[in-house]
């Protein structure tokens, strides 16, 4: 049967999600041709029609703006889980630093980390954290937020939990570090993390034909949840030797 391209956006959970599509079409006769890019890249390989499925779009806030040029081009199979985007910091944190506002008061100021290490520039929790810096004026009291890589946004935060050390991480439902910490939200009344999206599997109407139908059904009644999401990349994690 034919080999379906299925392309994921270069990140733990995405990764996770998209083998449990795998997992599916290859039950059902399908090779798979697996691939991964950045957010952006990502959605141009499936403009240009260079794979067949997407794991995932989350839309309408993070990735709307991507999917837009070649929307018509898709087809919305089913919603594998329904993220969102939060500042949080470790439990042990006082709940009177509850907001993005307290950051700018003590305990927060004579405590808290002044780096806000997030990753990759085109992720969604990426221009928002700017955003949020900028709305609030956090760079008045040194915070600043810088793009990375995702073992430096995760195994910074792993560390300074390590060490009991105050730290914020700019991060969304679902992720691994869910599965292992108690991370506490911190309020955003401006309203700038985007809301709650719909992680969305996407295929191209081109490719669809080339599909089992009995594949497509069962898809299309695929929904993993925000929980189950994390637990799986967590498990992928943890089987994934260090580079």
């Amino acid at each position: 049967m034919t080999a379906i391209r299925v392309g994921h956006i270069d990140l733990g959970f995405h990764d996770a999600s998209a083998r449990k599509i795998e997992a599916v079409l290859a039950r059902h006769g399908h090779e798979i041709e697996r691939s991964t890019a950045p957010h952006e890249e990502m959605f141009m390989r499936m403009g240009r029609g260079e794979v067949d499925f997407l794991v995932s779009a989350w839309l309408p806030a993070s990735h709307g703006t991507y999917l837009a040029p070649f929307e018509a081009d898709v087809r919305k199979i089913t919603v594998l889980y329904e993220p969102y985007c939060i500042w949080g910091v470790p439990s042990f944190v006082p709940a009177e630093v509850a907001s993005v506002a307290d950051l700018l008061r003590e305990p927060a100021l004579s405590r808290m980390d002044r780096l806000i290490q997030g990753i990759n520039p085109g992720a969604g929790i990426s221009r928002f954290s700017q955003a949020i810096v900028d709305h609030y004026g956090l760079d008045t009291a040194g915070y600043h937020f810088e793009t990375g890589t995702e073992a430096q946004c995760f195994d910074r935060f792993e560390d300074a939990v390590s060490r009991n050390e105050w730290v914020v991480v700019p991060l969304w439902h679902p992720q691994y570090l869910h599965a292992r910490y108690r991370i506490r939200e911190l309020a955003e009344p401006a309203g700038l993390l985007g809301g709650t999206d719909r992680a969305t599997l996407i295929v191209r109407r081109d490719a669809e034909p080339r599909v089992n139908p009995a594949a497509l059904e069962e898809l299309a009644n695929l929904q993993l949840g925000n929980q189950r999401v994390s637990e799986l990349e967590d498990t992928l994690v943890r089987a994934t030797p260090p580079a």
